[in-house]
């Protein structure tokens, strides 16, 4: 690692916000990554009759706990629970609730206050929020991130080639760009919604198709300035191909300024993903999705927690990877110290 890089990352966590966003988002992608381990509706571990079974990798049927029928054992029911205990004991994880369980036996009509078993309380389907809200974080990153990822790969392809040759190639290739960024996404979603059965693949698809753009610009930004640089007009003289030249000189000089502002196409990535799940638009029906949450809260006023629970997660997310985005732009600014 150079000394300019070291003097990044110096820039980066003197930027206490930053810093600690930074920290907040690791904790948050452990959580979304252990999620079946923290909200599951099976034990981690069951140990019966000296023997030691996983439910939450390998399912099981009631009859291997002396149960009556071939099926899937319901380790919510005191009936299973009772043969269990007998000659044993099982652990369930810290939220005993997977994003779609049917919670059975409440004190009140769904949707539920928080309580001691519901710490977020549930919604209008007797699930628990805190379950959903937690698999709707896994959902929404995974997408961000692979959604941030492939549109990055098109954006950057497309600004280089802009900056990098200039004249007629950038002049023509600017008007394309502000022609087909001013299309109506959502519109297209909603015609693509009817046409095919939306899923999470297929909008990661769609949607890559059109979340490019905001990249370009920046990258081309940096190629017109590098294209002039010393270094590259001596590969230049020295024979190196216009490939080369692109990916292996000035591309490694511009991807600061791209790395910083990644945070923000994640988020925007994210929000996108929300508003299209809000609408009925987005991820099929059932799955956890915070736009999903949101829309519950708009369609059961009368039940606050949802929509307080619903508002803290996504502005507490959003603003975390704000943070982050901030704190790589101003490490990366030549301008600050």
């Amino acid at each position: 690692m150079n000394t300019l890089n070291k003097k990044r990352i110096q820039k980066f966590f003197a930027n206490k916000r930053a810093k600690y966003s930074l920290y907040l988002f690791g904790m948050i992608l452990f959580i979304c990554i252990a999620a079946p381990f923290i909200a599951n509706d099976r034990p981690l571990v069951v140990s019966f009759n000296q023997q030691w079974y996983f439910p939450i990798f390998k399912t099981y049927p009631e009859t291997t706990f002396g149960g009556d029928f071939e099926s899937e054992a319901n380790y919510h029911d005191s009936y299973i629970q009772e043969l269990i205990q007998s000659k044993g004991w099982l652990l369930f994880p810290p939220i005993p609730y997977r994003y779609d369980t049917i919670i059975m036996g409440l004190s009140d009509v769904a949707p539920t206050p928080p309580d001691s078993k519901n710490f977020l309380g549930t919604d209008d389907q007797s699930r628990d929020l805190l379950s959903r809200l937690i698999y709707g974080y896994a959902i929404s990153l995974a997408f961000g991130l692979l959604l941030t990822f492939f549109s990055s790969i098109i954006g950057i392809i497309v600004g280089a080639i802009m900056g990098y040759y200039g004249g007629k190639i950038d002049l023509f290739s600017q008007r394309f760009v502000e022609i087909y960024s001013s299309m109506p996404v959502l519109f297209l979603v909603i015609i693509f919604s009817s046409v095919i059965e939306s899923s999470f693949w297929w909008l990661l698809l769609f949607l890559s198709l059109f979340s490019w753009v905001g990249l370009v610009n920046v990258v081309r930004a940096e190629f017109l300035r590098g294209r002039n640089l010393d270094y590259v007009r001596s590969s230049k003289a020295l024979g190196a191909s216009d490939c080369r030249i692109i990916f292996k000189h000035i591309l490694p000089n511009a991807f600061p300024i791209i790395l910083s502002f990644l945070p923000f196409v994640l988020s925007s990535s994210i929000t996108m993903l929300t508003s299209l799940d809000f609408l009925g638009f987005g991820l099929p029906v059932g799955s956890p999705s915070l736009g999903e949450v949101l829309n519950q809260a708009k369609e059961n006023l009368y039940a606050p927690w949802i929509g307080i629970s619903a508002f803290i997660s996504i502005a507490f997310l959003l603003s975390v990877l704000v943070f982050i985005g901030e704190g790589l732009r101003d490490a990366f600014d030549p301008r600050n110290g």
